[in-house]
C-alpha cells in the first residue's frame, strides 16, 4: 500500500533499486525483453520529463535557483551537457505543439530520437506543417530506426519547403571545417565537420582500402587511418585524369527537374541533400537509370551527363581554370557545369559547358547565382532574394 506522501517517482526509484537483484536471477537468454521494456520506460520517462521541462520553463521556476534560463538550469541540475540540455529544452517546446508525437513517445511506440527528429522538423518548417503529416510520419517512425527516420523526415521537409531545406544545407556549408594539429608524441589530431556529400565522397574513396586482409590485426580505426594515407598517395597528385570516387545518389526525375514538392536526394552512405545539390552534382555525373513518372525523353541521345573525354579536353583547353569571374583555381579542381542544366533540356556540348571549382559550382546551384557566357566573357549575376521570409532571415 502506498504511503500518502509517496509519489510515482518514489515508486519508480524503489523499483530501480530492486531491479539489479531481480535481473541477476534471470537467465541471460531472457534479458532481451528486459532491454526492450527498459527502453520503452526510458522513452516514456523522456516524454514526462519533456512536459515537466515545458511547464517549468513557462512558469519561470528556474529563476528561484538564480539561473538565467532553462538550459543552464538543466546543465546544473539534470547532469546534461550544454548541447543535450538545449536539445531537451527545444524538444519540450515543440512537443507541446505535436500532441500525437508526445503521446506516442509516452506509450513507447516511438523512441526519444524519433521525437527529436519530429521536433527539429517542426523547428525548421513550422509545427503546423508537421501536424498535418503527423499521422503518416508516426507510422514511418514505428517501422524505421531513428537514423532511417531522420532521412524520411528530411525528405518530408524537402517536399514541404525545399527553400528552407536548401537554406539549412547552406548554413551547414558555412560550418564545415577540417583541422590537423601539430604532431605531439608522434601523433597529430584531425577533427572537423564535413558536409553530407563530402563525407559520402570520402567514405566511398576510402572504402576499398579499409577492408581487413588475412591475418590483419589492425583495429577499424587504424585501417581507416591507413586508408586515408593510401588514398592520398594514390590520388595522382591532383591530376585531372585521376578517377573520381563513385558516390551514389538516389533521386527522382522531379528532383532533377527542380519541380516543387520533389523529394530530396538520398546519399547511399546516408543523409539527404537538397535538389539543387543533386543538380550540381549531376552536372558532370553518370546516371545508370532513371525511373518514375515523367521519365526524361531523349535521355541517351540528348542529355549525356558525364562530359565525354574529347569534350572535356576541349573544355580544359578553352577555359583553363574556373571561369567564375575573379577565380583562377586550376582545372584539376573543377567540374563541368551545364549553363542550361541537362535535366532542363541543355546539351552536354562545349557551348553549354563551363569549368567551375567546387565552391563556385555550389554558388551557382545552391546559392542562386547566374552564370552566362557573353561575347566570350563570363558574367556572374548575384541572386535575387527568393522570398520575403528569406529576406527577413538574412
Amino acid at each position: 500500500m502506498c504511503r500518502p506522501s509517496e509519489t510515482p517517482l518514489d515508486r519508480m526509484a524503489l523499483a530501480l533499486r530492486e531491479l539489479p537483484a531481480w535481473m541477476a536471477a534471470q537467465p541471460g537468454s531472457a534479458l532481451g525483453d528486459v532491454i526492450k521494456q527498459s527502453r520503452q520506460l526510458i522513452d516514456g520517462t523522456e516524454a514526462a520529463s519533456a512536459e515537466a521541462t515545458r511547464r517549468f520553463e513557462k512558469s519561470g521556476g528556474y529563476r528561484s535557483d538564480g539561473s538565467l534560463g532553462i538550459v543552464p538550469w538543466l546543465r546544473a541540475n539534470a547532469n546534461l551537457s550544454g548541447s543535450a540540455a538545449a536539445e531537451r529544452a527545444e524538444v519540450a517546446r515543440q512537443l507541446s505543439q505535436l500532441p500525437r508525437t508526445g503521446e506516442a513517445l509516452a506509450r513507447g511506440e516511438i523512441g526519444y530520437q524519433h521525437a527529436v527528429a519530429m521536433a527539429r522538423s517542426a523547428e525548421h518548417i513550422g509545427a503546423a506543417a508537421v501536424r498535418r503529416a503527423e499521422g503518416s510520419l508516426l507510422e514511418s517512425a514505428a517501422s524505421l530506426d531513428p537514423g532511417q527516420f531522420v532521412a524520411a523526415v528530411k525528405n518530408f521537409e524537402h517536399r514541404v519547403d525545399a527553400e528552407s531545406a536548401l537554406d539549412e544545407a547552406n548554413r551547414a556549408q558555412q560550418r564545415r571545417y577540417l583541422s590537423i594539429s601539430e604532431t605531439v608524441n608522434g601523433l597529430a589530431h584531425i577533427e572537423g565537420q564535413l558536409v553530407a556529400e563530402a563525407a559520402a565522397t570520402l567514405r566511398t574513396a576510402m572504402e576499398p582500402y579499409t577492408k581487413p586482409s588475412r591475418g590483419d590485426e589492425r583495429t577499424a580505426g587504424q585501417r581507416a587511418h591507413d586508408a586515408l594515407i593510401e588514398l592520398c598517395q594514390q590520388s595522382g597528385g591532383g591530376r585531372a585524369t585521376t578517377p573520381r570516387p563513385l558516390v551514389i545518389i538516389k533521386t527522382t526525375v522531379d528532383t532533377l527537374a527542380g519541380i516543387p514538392g520533389a523529394p530530396a536526394g538520398e546519399l547511399e552512405e546516408g543523409g539527404t541533400i537538397p535538389s539543387e545539390t543533386v543538380r550540381r552534382l549531376a552536372c558532370d555525373a553518370a546516371i545508370a537509370r532513371i525511373t518514375g513518372v515523367g521519365e526524361l525523353e531523349s535521355e541517351i541521345t540528348h542529355a549525356a551527363r558525364t562530359t565525354p573525354p574529347a569534350t572535356r579536353r576541349a573544355l580544359l583547353a578553352r577555359d583553363g581554370h574556373c571561369v567564375f569571374p575573379g577565380c583562377d583555381r586550376p582545372s584539376a579542381w573543377c567540374a563541368s557545369h551545364h549553363l542550361k542544366f541537362w535535366g532542363d533540356g541543355g546539351p552536354t556540348s562545349l557551348e553549354n559547358l563551363g569549368l567551375l571549382c567546387v565552391a563556385h559550382h555550389r554558388r551557382v546551384h545552391e546559392e542562386g547565382w547566374q552564370l552566362k557566357r557573353e561575347d566570350k566573357r563570363w558574367v556572374a549575376t548575384p541572386p535575387v532574394v527568393r522570398s520575403a521570409a528569406r529576406a527577413r532571415r538574412e
